[in-house]
Order: structure tokens, then C-alpha cells, then sequence
């Protein structure tokens, strides 16, 4: 009997964190912690000197990302151990030449606040402040439009916070990439079917030839992002202060938080495209 999918409340994702770390070429550990002070995990696998980054659950209610991430995590480790093709590839060989880290939950506070309290619709960290517009990357532009939309102080979502990188989730995230070289990175948020790759003069003349492939894996669209989604977030950190491609991966399609009926068709829908990005 296949085991029942159930939403990652903290406990269940140590404890899947855990079990991958049976693996014995599987390295898990931590990248820091959150507001509340709850490890922000990290999965790591292949090689150490090119590595690519997937990250998800930004936001509380885009707790379905992370599902996603740690079902591709044992799904890669289960093709490792018994040298089996996974989405048509050779998983093996691909990570001889690069490695996946992988942050399954970035904002485990939003996540638990969430789950505990549905009808919050929290986004946010538990401090009130939305991870994916703290970044410092056109920052200052985002709060001017964030306080025209009438987004003056913490809440449930899109609260920049009081300055770029005040929060221990935003801090750990740059902490983990100014550490290591990601040559890519991918943030996944729920929902849209879309994959945006584009933050104005700093994307790499790459980026949207490697999103357009990204997208045909996954049966996705490829587009802009536009008013409060412009600035702030990871991906635009990324590209503007590591000069790298970086994508945002909006999946499935409806309201968040998606429901856990969606994940299945989801995962399924995603998983070429996740193994096409080791080696994109």
C-alpha cells in the first residue's frame, strides 16, 4: 500500500530529511534557522564542484513545493542506489559532473503557521515578513509599490520587511549562496504553470533560451514578471548579485494553498524537468 501524502508539517520533514539521509551518498544538513528556530534543511548529492540549487516553500501557503522537492530528493537517491534511469536519464552519470542542493523548506515558520491556522492564508515569515520580497535586489523600488498598495507593516504577506535581508531565512539563503558556486538555481512557488526567468539588465543571455527549454519539459509557459512580483525575490538576487541564470517555477494551477489531491498529477508533470536542470 502506497503511504498517504500528507502536508510537511515540521515533524514530518525531519523526519523524511531523516530518511534520505540513509542514503550514504546523500548529505543532509542545515543552512541555518528560522525566526522560531527551526533548522532550514538542506539535501545535497553528486558533485561539489558545480552545483545546482533548488529551493522551496518561500511562502506558508506554497507548501506543496516542498513535497515536491522531497519527492524528487528520494526518488534521485532510490535511481542512485539501484543505478536506474530516472525521467529517461542517466542520473548516476549526470551527477559524476554536477550536484543538486536542495533547500526543501525555506520558511518552515510560514509553513507551520499555515497549516496550524488555514484561514490566516499566512505567506509570510513569523515575524510577518514575506522571504520572497527581503531580498536585496531592487528592494527599495518593491517597498515604494508594496506602500502604494497600502503594505505598511507586517502581515500575512508581501511585507518586504524593515530593510533587505533582515530576516534569518532571507540571511541563510545569500549565507548558502555566496558560500558555494551554483552555477543555476530554481525557487518554486505554487501557482501558474509558469517559469519566470527575467530580472531587466542582469539576466544572463542564457536565461531565457534555459527557461524556454524548462518550460517545454514541463508542458509550463515562460514570462515576465510584472508589479509586486518584480524585485525582492530570491531569483532577482540571485541573477543581479551572482550575474547566473535563476528561475521562479510557479506550479500547478488554481488557489493556494493547491490542494493535496494536485500533488500527484504535479509531481508527475514536474520530474522530467527537474532532472533536465542537473544538467541544463
Amino acid at each position: 500500500m502506497e503511504q498517504r501524502i500528507m502536508p510537511p508539517d515540521y515533524c514530518i520533514l525531519k523526519q523524511q530529511m531523516q530518511e534520505l539521509g540513509r542514503f550514504s551518498f546523500a548529505r543532509i544538513g542545515s543552512i541555518g534557522c528560522s525566526v522560531c528556530s527551526r533548522q532550514i534543511f538542506s539535501f545535497s548529492v553528486g558533485a561539489s564542484a558545480e552545483r545546482v540549487l533548488f529551493a522551496g516553500a518561500f511562502h506558508g501557503m506554497e507548501w506543496i513545493t516542498t513535497l515536491i522537492l522531497l519527492r524528487f530528493a528520494r526518488r534521485l537517491c532510490e535511481a542512485l542506489r539501484d543505478r536506474t534511469m530516472l525521467a529517461g536519464e542517466d542520473v548516476t552519470a549526470l551527477l559524476q559532473k554536477r550536484g543538486l542542493c536542495m533547500i526543501p523548506c525555506v520558511n518552515p515558520d510560514g509553513v507551520a503557521i499555515q497549516l496550524c491556522n488555514p484561514e490566516k492564508r499566512w505567506q509570510a515569515n513569523a515575524r510577518g515578513v514575506d522571504i520572497n520580497h527581503n531580498f536585496d535586489a531592487g528592494w527599495c523600488e518593491l517597498r515604494e509599490l508594496e506602500i502604494e498598495s497600502g503594505i505598511t507593516g507586517p502581515g500575512s504577506t508581501r511585507y518586504g520587511g524593515p530593510c533587505p535581508e533582515s530576516e534569518p531565512e532571507t540571511a541563510a539563503m545569500t549565507r548558502l549562496c555566496r558560500r558555494h558556486c551554483f552555477c543555476q538555481a530554481l525557487a518554486f512557488h505554487s501557482q501558474g504553470e509558469v517559469i519566470y526567468y527575467d530580472f531587466g539588465e542582469h539576466t544572463p543571455p542564457c536565461s531565457l533560451e534555459m527557461a524556454q527549454r524548462l518550460a517545454d519539459a514541463a508542458g509550463y509557459q515562460v514570462a515576465k514578471p510584472e508589479g509586486l512580483a518584480v524585485g525582492g525575490g530570491f531569483k532577482d538576487w540571485f541573477i543581479e548579485c551572482l550575474r547566473r541564470p535563476a528561475f521562479t517555477v510557479e506550479v500547478g494551477m488554481g488557489e493556494n494553498p493547491l490542494p493535496i489531491e494536485q500533488f500527484e498529477p504535479i509531481y508527475r508533470q514536474l520530474e522530467p524537468m527537474l532532472v533536465l536542470a542537473l544538467h541544463l
